[in-house]
């Protein structure tokens, strides 16, 4: 068939459905139905089917010859008023009808249609739906408003044509409010259901809807309230050199917070704010830094300065560090507890099964040297499996295997059950640790959470620490997770699938497990005749007071072996323009030191303490920032350095940072793109496919009609 053929095709309005036919079969059925009634007799009541059914079969062996056509004409009008009805609800629902002409009859009065709704994206089954559907019935300029009305608000698969569903992210105590839009005849008659609109409201005159264009949005969609709990912190502010020169801050290697981000992306929603803690979605990839030659200088501090590539006038000073990696044979002894929620909480799919199957691959990393113990936690607390060698991999399995969800959650009882229980088999030299898996709802049990805080502090400083693995979402307690592994001298992951558990407990199992360097801070002083402002990307959460950097009693952040971190300062050269903040007028404050006295090459200087695992006295690494570590270009800077700069760009684009700059999603991944590099695992790949699922559920522009 030609194209023009084709497109005339196209253009011939469906027919509308011929009310005086249709009233015409209804009553010739109506009349047949009629003569059945009076020519068959009911079955007697009180029989069951059976002998209903041989009563009916009695009576229809009587019925002559000469009654047999009229049977069967009674029979066609009764089957035809059965299917009718159903005809024309197929005929007004069905997919092939073309949109607008659902409640289209022969002869309507002028409508008005509104809405009191707000629409949410549609499923891929109704977008392709849409597809398949001619637009015979619409104008070439309904056409494309209905085709940008695809893209804003479309409908769901499980509503009903006249029903919306407000979004809320995935998660079982959100509540999805349905509302219903009406579509009234002027003159007063009763409102009638209104087929789905692309629009806030429109008119429509003869059941033909006047499809209208969504207003383009002036910033990104809010995320809706999910249920799960975070910590609420301010963006780090912009810091003057001149009256603010240092900045000093705890160590984080926790990565919960990326792939917390990555689950949600995955499943169409924007995070809250509080969820992105850019630090931990910077330092969720390995980078290739130099680290030290021997366990007695635990880590080594590398650097590099580089164009910023959100503010082409300012400068990213980035601050990576390499933990000691032991070698092969240096296999140390480990006392190992789980700890497991198995709250009604935990009964779903990628909580407590996904927990069972993440600890099964813990354990088949596990040695000879190793001793694992299992305390479950829900109603009440109580010793799973007493502490077992690690060789004996079937009788730890099937006590895992064996557990299943129920009951409140009483995780202060377990806590104190599983850290009695490593005391009592305590590895001296080796490593001592409870390993927290849950979702983090603690509702029974310690209720101030500062006493279960005081509690993880004491079992720290008597040498076992807690790491923490959170699972699913809707009552997910991340700032509750936070706290008690920052506060246990171990790191927080988020598990959202299998995939991520054999990073975290197979691939950086040794990071997870030993801790090379504990209470490890970094502190750094600018040159104001070099550097004017400043500010810390990241890090909201683990800020110190300048005064706690040499203070041995206050606790920060713990290194583990091969361990990664990496800290981005954005700063700006004096003279650059790029100055946020109007220089004083009566000159500088008579405190600021004069550059007279500080060396010409020097951007600032770096410290960092540290003190060693079975140690409580810090150790003081010292080093210059010279310029020396500058380079002109954002092309010459490593790979890693454009890498973590892209991932800082997108971590600030989500959490709507107010120094992100305009970068757009496609200029990110275009800067992570030439930073991917060999990419072994594929985690820098699943990032770019994170921004392009931000861009999806958030896009930065919708085309013009």
């Amino acid at each position: 068939m030609n194209d023009d053929r084709l497109n005339a095709l196209k253009e011939i309005a469906t027919p509308a459905p011929s009310a005086a036919a249709r009233q015409r079969a209804l009553d010739a059925a109506m009349l047949a139905f009629d003569a059945e009634q009076e020519k068959s007799k009911p079955a007697p009541q009180g029989e069951n089917l059976a002998s209903r059914l041989r009563s009916v079969l009695t009576n229809l062996r009587g019925i002559s010859i000469m009654d047999t056509r009229m049977s069967l004409g009674l029979g066609t009008a009764a089957v035809a008023l059965l299917l009718l009805p159903l005809g024309y609800q197929l005929y007004t629902t069905t997919a092939i009808t073309p949109p607008g002409f659902e409640n289209r009859g022969p002869v309507e009065p002028a409508t008005t249609t509104t809405t009191t709704t707000t629409e949410i994206a549609a499923s891929p089954v109704e977008e392709r739906r849409e597809r398949e559907q001619p637009d015979v019935a619409l104008k070439p300029a309904d056409q494309d408003a209905l085709a940008i009305g695809r893209q804003s608000a479309p409908v769901t698969d499980n509503l009903a044509p006249n029903m919306t569903l407000d979004a809320a992210p995935p998660t079982s105590a959100a509540k999805r409010t349905v509302t219903q839009q009406q579509q009234v005849p002027v003159g007063g008659a009763a409102p009638m259901p209104a087929p789905m609109v692309a629009a806030e409201s429109s008119n429509a005159v003869g059941g033909v809807a006047d499809y209208a264009v969504l207003p383009e949005p002036s910033m990104t969609p809010q995320a809706q309230p999910s249920g799960d709990e975070f910590t609420q912190f301010t963006e780090s502010p912009l810091k003057i050199v001149a009256e603010e020169p240092v900045s000093t801050f705890s160590i984080d290697v926790d990565t919960a917070s990326y792939s917390y981000v990555r689950n949600l992306l995955g499943e169409g929603y924007m995070p809250e704010p509080d969820a992105v803690r850019i630090e931990e979605m910077i330092n969720y990839f390995d980078y290739d830094y130099a680290g030290p030659d021997s366990a007695a200088t635990p880590f080594r501090a590398n650097m590099q300065i580089y164009p910023t590539p959100w503010n082409p006038k300012t400068q990213l000073l980035q601050i990576g560090i390499k933990g000691y990696e032991p070698a092969a044979t240096e296999d140390k002894a480990s006392n190992l507890v789980f700890l497991l929620d198995t709250s009604g909480s935990m009964d779903e799919p990628n909580k407590l099964p996904l927990l069972k199957r993440a600890f099964g691959l813990l354990v088949n990393q596990l040695g000879a040297n190793d001793t694992v113990s299992i305390v479950a936690y829900a109603g009440s607390a109580g010793v799973v499996l007493e502490p077992t060698k690690a060789t004996d991999k079937a009788k730890i399995l099937a006590a895992l295997d064996a557990l299943s969800a129920g009951g409140s959650t009483a995780g202060a009882q377990g806590i104190e059950l599983a850290y009695q229980l490593a005391a009592q088999h305590k590895v001296d030299g080796g490593i001592n640790r409870v390993i927290l898996a849950t979702d983090g709802d603690f509702n029974v049990g310690i209720d101030d959470p500062d006493d279960l805080v005081d509690f993880i502090k004491n079992k720290r400083d008597q040498g076992v620490f807690l790491s923490v693995l959170g699972f699913g979402s809707g009552n997910y307690g991340d700032d509750t997770m936070q706290a008690l592994a920052q506060n246990g001298n171990g790191n927080a992951s988020y598990i959202d699938s299998f995939r991520e558990a054999q990073k975290v407990l197979v691939k950086e199992i040794g990071g997870t497990l030993e801790t090379i360097a504990k209470d490890v801070k970094i502190q750094v002083e600018f040159n104001p005749a070099v550097v004017s402002e400043y500010r810390l990307v990241g890090y909201e959460t683990r800020a110190l007071n300048r005064e706690d950097f040499n203070n041995d009693k206050v606790d920060a952040g713990d290194i583990g072996a091969g361990h990664t971190v990496t800290a981005i300062y954005e700063i700006t050269p004096v003279g650059s323009g790029a100055e946020l903040v109007d220089p004083l007028r009566y000159g500088q404050s008579a405190t600021t030191p004069t550059s007279a006295v500080l060396p010409s090459d020097e951007i600032g200087f770096l410290k960092m303490r540290y003190k060693l695992p079975d140690s409580d006295t810090s150790q003081l690494i010292e080093t210059p920032i010279t310029k020396a570590l500058a380079v002109d270009t954002l092309a010459a800077a490593s790979d890693d350095a454009r890498w973590a700069a892209a991932v800082a760009a997108f971590a600030q684009k989500l959490k709507g940072s107010n120094y992100g700059g305009t970068m757009s999603y496609d200029e990110i991944k275009a800067l992570a793109q030439g930073a991917r590099g060999t990419d072994a695992d594929g985690y820098r790949a699943e990032f770019m496919q994170l921004i392009d699922a931000a861009k999806a559920i958030a896009p930065e522009t919708i085309p013009a009609r």
